[in-house]
């Protein structure tokens, strides 16, 4: 029986900083980019985590404490449409991905226009 690798995220992981969560990868799959963000679960609450993209999927994982446990993993084929919304007067900082099935997934990340950009890329 074959292994599946497991990722360390933690912003820019290296092997003194503590390892906050543990991604299970498939084979081939490497992490792209990852970032702090908040998921906007539609019940008002932000949900604090981390937005991973691969070079398969796109992953949200809430942090540690966060009593919902949110984790969400899309694949790019599922995605029809990435928008840009302001969470704030002045902050343009809100990503919101559509799926094909009509659902929104809402995030709030810095330098979101690149994280749109390489999402779509993916599409």
């Amino acid at each position: 029986m074959e292994a599946i690798p497991t990722c360390c995220i933690n912003g820019i992981a290296s092997f003194k900083e503590k390892c906050i969560m543990k991604i299970d990868l498939r084979p081939n799959e490497t992490v792209i980019r990852a970032g702090d963000s908040k998921y906007l679960n539609g019940g008002g609450d932000a949900v604090k985590g981390k937005l991973i993209i691969t070079n398969q999927r796109i992953y949200f994982f809430s942090l540690n404490g966060y009593s919902g446990d949110q984790q969400l993993a899309v694949e790019p084929s599922e995605i029809s449409d990435v928008m840009y919304f302001k969470s704030g007067f002045l902050q343009s900082n809100g990503l919101n991905l559509v799926t094909k099935a009509g659902k929104e997934l809402r995030f709030i990340i810095r330098n979101r226009n690149s994280w749109g950009e390489m999402i779509c890329k993916m599409c």
